[in-house]
């Protein structure tokens, strides 16, 4: 490992600076000419601008990365054995020059061998100009291919920003956002829960470009190192990555016992290299309660937006939908724990005086939703209160706002109540996502129209029901089957498929109901006092 540095965002700029040229894109120019003739020739050289000097000493005027271009005029009449060249070149590369190109004519025919022993020593590329091609046609090539770089750049991050996106905007959209991610950056993305578990993985462990005798990082020391650079983000997820997390300058395969402490702040970002395969951590929101640590083949201005953008998102889809509304929950939670009503600790959560129960289930019966998916719908609903219990989501939701059907999911909504109504509303909710299951419709509301039944005082009509009921009173499972076989019109079918259920069971349990109450259920008369009765429960 290099070594896990902490990223200051101030040094990030906003979009993608212009990234360099590779030398063999240069010397592929036909106009041009160039032939290299000395210094490594694998494909990593990377030119990041083109400079004349014929100084003897150019290491004062270099920025790093240049191909710096002379003619020789510097050259003394008799350089001696090869000390001049090994003194000039060895400066060069020390200003972090990337490679040297040497113009034929009209000072020199060839390229004084020397120079080129000396290139070859130092490990810099030695580039021959021929006398056709001018120092300013090679600077403009060189710029020309940055500008095109530039624009490939640019678009690759436009369309990554697009389809982020829209992968925000699907049913499941942390996964999304994720899948597109580990695409868009050719390697691995990984989000880490609270505690510091791993949530959701896509994409490969990438190759990464490392040197030839380098060996291949294995996906399990990649995915140890994912976990400690999150713990670095992440103060809550260092416990979780236990000792996974690698300290500040620790070698490869050294793990710590401890996560590592590299700031009295902890930092937002953080980067680390194992084996040529490049690794960034963000923390997700504020406080983090998320992490994001990917794995590239590359680090480029261009894959450190792509990602930016990603963990904006995230933080969005998992963070809380209002600052400073944690801290009421958990006052909330303590005082329920501690004894108090309900109604005396609802204006915590939102202030709304009334509230809509959500019942949830997707479309495609997945078991047990996950807390992620569970919470992207909460988002979508506006309401960070969420329970994934079993196999239904169940949301609290102000009823201010507008309840409506979400892509993927059937809902069951409840009258607007009241704390302490709750739990009459949450076996409203139930009942009408059992009936929207039943009838394959998207979101079902509990009716809140004023009924003749509310004509009749609450007392007398509870009363009525217990008496009515009372054969049935020793079977919860009766009583629910009655209960949703009326309200889906006597339809076997319906009824076996909200309960989840075999048809024949629905009927042998309908026909035990009609004997146990000594009714005709096929009467319309019977059928709606039973329903009136029902409705007291």
């Amino acid at each position: 490992m290099e070594g896990t540095h902490i990223m200051s965002d101030a040094a990030v700029p906003a979009v993608p600076p212009t990234p360099p040229v590779p030398l063999a894109a240069l010397l592929a120019r036909e106009d041009l000419g160039l032939r290299q003739i000395a210094g490594p020739t694998d494909s990593g050289t990377a030119i990041h601008g083109a400079h004349t000097s014929e100084l003897s000493d150019p290491h004062p005027y270099l920025l790093g990365g240049e191909l710096l271009l002379t003619a020789g005029v510097h050259i003394p009449e008799a350089p001696g054995s090869g000390a001049y060249f090994d003194a000039y070149v060895s400066r060069i590369v020390a200003a972090g020059g990337a490679a040297l190109g040497f113009g034929l004519a009209p000072v020199h025919d060839t390229v004084p061998t020397a120079l080129v022993a000396a290139c070859d020593t130092h490990g810099l590329p030695l580039v021959e100009v021929p006398p056709r091609t001018t120092f300013s046609g090679v600077a403009r090539a060189v710029w020309q291919l940055m500008a095109r770089a530039r624009l490939a750049e640019l678009r690759r991050v436009t369309e990554a920003q697009q389809s982020l996106a829209a992968a925000a905007s699907r049913p499941d959209p942390v996964r999304a956002v994720l899948r597109q991610l580990a695409r868009r950056i050719e390697g691995r993305a990984v989000l880490y829960g609270p505690e510091g578990t791993e949530l959701a993985t896509f994409g490969r462990v990438p190759e990464g470009a490392r040197p030839a005798t380098s060996a291949r990082a294995p996906k399990e020391t990649v995915a140890q190192a994912l976990a400690a650079l999150a713990a670095v983000v992440h103060p809550v997820a260092a416990r979780g990555a236990g000792n996974c997390a690698t300290s500040h300058n620790a070698p490869a395969a050294a793990p710590s016992q401890h996560p590592p402490e590299l700031s009295p702040r902890t930092p937002t970002s953080a980067t680390d290299t194992i084996a040529g395969t490049h690794l960034t951590a963000h923390a997700l929101g504020s406080p983090p309660r998320f992490a994001l640590a990917v794995a590239t083949p590359h680090r480029d201005p261009g894959t450190h937006t792509i990602t930016s953008v990603a963990a904006v998102l995230l933080s969005l889809l998992t963070g809380e939908q209002q600052s400073g509304t944690g801290a009421a929950r958990v006052s909330a939670l303590v005082r329920l724990l501690l004894g108090a009503a309900p109604q005396d600790v609802a204006p915590l959560l939102d202030g709304a005086e009334t509230w809509l129960v959500v019942h949830a289930r997707p479309t495609d019966d997945t078991p047990s939703p996950d807390p992620l998916k569970a919470g992207a719908l909460g988002a979508a609903l506006g309401s960070a209160l969420v329970d994934a219990h079993g196999d239904v989501v169940r949301v609290l939701v102000p009823a201010g706002r507008e309840v409506t059907a979400q892509p993927g999911w059937t809902c069951g909504v409840s009258a607007p109540a009241g704390p302490q109504a709750w739990p009459s509303a949450d076996a409203q909710a139930a009942r009408a996502l059992a009936r929207a299951r039943a009838t394959r419709t998207a979101l079902v509301r509990h009716g809140s129209r004023t009924a003749l039944a509310d004509l009749v005082p609450t007392e007398d009509a509870v009363a009525h029901a217990r008496t009515l009921l009372a054969p049935l009173a020793g079977s919860p499972a009766l009583v629910e089957t009655l209960r949703t076989w009326l309200s889906l019109h006597g339809s076997w079918d319906r009824t076996a498929v909200a309960l989840a259920v075999h048809r024949n069971t629905v009927r042998q349990r309908v026909g035990r109901c009609a004997a146990l109450l000594g009714a005709d259920l096929d009467d319309p008369d019977v059928r709606m006092e039973l329903w009136f009765a029902l409705r007291q429960e």
